[in-house]
């Protein structure tokens, strides 16, 4: 008898193990520090460029205006989009006398006094608050704080600048809105990043707060300073409302509020003028949109020299502290 060989019986083939996937691994770097595409660059560019037609297409419409004479502007109905002729006939008669220059002296009578003074006083107040044992500054501070979120209301306001005897004088104009408390606070946080061994020292040396304040914490304040400043000298400015409701004479009117009855009425009237406009010399929107290049200047003119202050004052002082 032969022997056969046995055959292996057939069976399912064992399972292979799955090859594991490969897990998401982050990337090296984020996204935003990726090299930039054409794409990407070139839709930032479009975007850019629309946002500065944007900002800038109104400007320039205003600018242009203001230099065009009147055959020019009536020619084009109204705003001028490109100069076919300039003249400054519209600013030599603004500036020439009348309520608009004297408008523009008492705008800047009141922003410089009222920017000192209120430098003054909050450059004070956070200098105080600041201090850990002066008197009463937690009590103080909350009190600050309130009126942030409390006003006591316009009439209020409006009869106790009554009864002191402000309405219809320049101090009208300062001291109703002559403190803000946000500045304060931002100038107490900046204050509070001083190091406390200068003061020390200087206090050990025999110097009292305000020759430590003059010498140490003013010199090492400059960037904060500044911001504070432009913020204060912005809102004097620009301010109109408080002109409004104090001042009844219009020779004490500031630019804004004289800008405001030129382009509300919509005629030279209030500025003076009406007889050159009358005459066909002058072009009534000509002259408005000269006054908004004077209302505008000072301000477009003093921000880039304060701009590489205000990152780090603004920084500093609202965050740390």
């Amino acid at each position: 008898m032969s022997a056969t060989a046995e055959r292996p019986r057939s069976g399912p083939s064992p399972r292979r193990s799955p090859r594991p996937r490969p897990q998401w691994q982050p990337p090296e770097r984020p996204v935003w520090e990726e090299p930039p595409t054409r794409a990407g660059l070139g839709a930032k560019g479009l975007i850019l460029a629309v946002c500065c037609v944007a900002v800038l297409g109104p400007l320039w419409v205003v600018i242009v205006t203001s230099l065009s004479p009147r055959h020019v502007i009536d020619s084009a109905g109204g705003l001028v989009l490109w100069p076919e002729a300039i003249t400054f006939v519209n600013y030599q008669e603004l500036l020439g006398g009348g309520q608009v220059s004297r408008a523009m002296l008492v705008s800047v009578g009141v922003t410089g006094v009222g920017t000192v003074f209120s430098m003054g006083v909050s450059v004070l107040a956070a200098y105080g608050l600041s201090r850990p044992g002066s008197f009463a500054h937690r009590a103080l501070l909350m009190a600050l704080l309130t009126t942030m979120f409390f006003s006591a209301g316009l009439i209020p306001t409006y009869l106790l600048v009554q009864t002191l005897g402000l309405t219809d004088s320049y101090l009208a104009l300062i001291l109703p809105s002559a403190v803000s408390v946000f500045n304060i606070l931002v100038l107490r946080g900046f204050f509070m990043n001083i190091s406390q061994e200068l003061t020390d020292s200087a206090r050990i040396d025999g110097a009292g707060d305000l020759r430590i304040l003059w010498t140490i914490v003013l010199p090492l304040s400059r960037a904060v300073i500044a911001v504070i400043s432009l913020f204060y000298a912005v809102a004097y400015w620009s301010a109109w409302f408080n002109a409004m409701i104090y001042i009844d004479d219009p020779t004490k009117l500031p630019l804004q509020n004289v800008l405001m009855q030129l382009v509300q009425k919509n005629t030279a009237l209030p500025t003076g003028l009406s007889q050159a406009v009358n005459a066909g010399e002058l072009s009534a929107l000509g002259l408005q949109m000269a006054m908004m290049v004077l209302a505008l200047a000072p301000v477009a003119v003093a921000s880039p020299f304060v701009q590489r202050h205000f990152k780090k004052g603004m920084l500093i002082g609202a965050v740390k502290g």
